[in-house]
């Protein structure tokens, strides 16, 4: 029998940011330089073939530092940031950690300390729950920063003092969803002060910006990412948005539903910051099992941003 015709639509850039990269290499490095076990406080990336492929290498996986014991091998801390009580402990039990949070998230913690410090309260546009939100409100003391994740959030804000609030946002939200809130924040709150540049990280546009593009010329998008991935998730909803009938989140090849690809003629793809290019690869191959599949790449923007490593891992 013949096989039905499938063209694929990559969105590019997709798959690994550079803040992801070195959470990894870190990761990797540091098993190098000191041996296992090297834990990892909370996933390293929101991604199980990352997080399964170091756990192969000796990487250890825990959630609070006092399941580790005291046994001199190196902690890090995930890309997503930690809130500052962590680092602390692991001071007071003289552990030997490593920091591998994204710098770019690290940009937003220095910005809501600066705000704290001259006397602004902080509105932080996230998702509650997020380790990047818990991370990030975990920089100030209780109470000092205010979560507002909807517009509709915007109007039960209960802040200290109008003239001194500042707003920073968690870096792999929707531009747009996020653009709605700081102009409702505006509206309500004229005084209230910004970043000096967008929180949202360059890889969340771009990716999301790709998505945009390609999503009405596709009968259906499929999104490689993990369901936890904040940034991943908003691709989904980005595809949606912006005219593709329908767009589904899957970690691996072998989540493919098959009945719901069914009648397509033309597959957008892309995949989440913390999903490596293997996986859009591992689909397209099964793509290929059943369909006879042409592929053309739609790229808007190259990506060259690299971060340095740590001197634990990199001297």
């Amino acid at each position: 029998m013949e096989k039905l015709h499938l063209h694929v639509m990559l969105a590019a850039p997709r798959g690994f940011c550079a803040g992801v990269d070195r959470a990894i290499q870190i990761v990797e490095q540091a098993l190098e330089k000191y041996g296992a076990p090297v834990y990892v406080r909370h996933e390293i990336v929101h991604n199980k073939y990352v997080v399964d492929s170091l756990r192969a290498k000796g990487a250890l996986f825990v959630e609070e530092l006092d399941e580790i014991p005291d046994d001199g091998q190196p902690v890090v801390f995930s890309a997503h940031g930690v809130p500052k009580a962590v680092p602390a402990a692991a001071q007071e039990r003289h552990m030997f950690y490593i920091d591998a949070t994204c710098p770019l998230v690290s940009k937003v913690h220095r910005e809501a300390e600066r705000h704290h410090k001259d006397g602004r309260q902080v509105v932080l546009i996230g998702h509650k729950g997020h380790p990047e939100v818990v991370g990030t409100m975990g920089q100030l003391p209780p109470g000092a920063v205010l979560l507002v994740e909807t517009v509709a959030d915007v109007p039960k804000a209960l802040v200290n003092d109008p003239a001194k609030l500042a707003y920073c946002t968690q870096t792999t939200l929707s531009v747009e969803d996020t653009a709605d809130i700081v102009t409702a924040l505006k509206a309500r709150f004229p005084a209230i002060e910004g970043p000096r540049r967008e929180d949202i990280c360059y890889a969340t546009t771009n990716r999301q910006n790709a998505v945009r593009k390609i999503a009405p010329l596709c009968d259906a998008l499929i999104v490689i990412g993990a369901p936890n991935s904040s940034n991943s998730m908003r691709l989904v909803e980005t595809a949606k948005g912006h005219g593709c009938p329908k767009a589904l989140l899957i970690q691996r090849a072998d989540a493919i539903d098959w009945d719901w690809i069914a009648g397509t003629k033309t597959l957008g793809l892309t995949a989440g910051a913390s999903a490596p290019e293997i996986l859009v690869r591992e689909i397209l191959t099964a793509l290929k099992t059943r369909y006879t599949v042409s592929v053309t790449e739609t790229t808007i923007a190259e990506e060259h941003v690299t971060f340095k490593l740590p001197r634990a891992v990199s001297g």
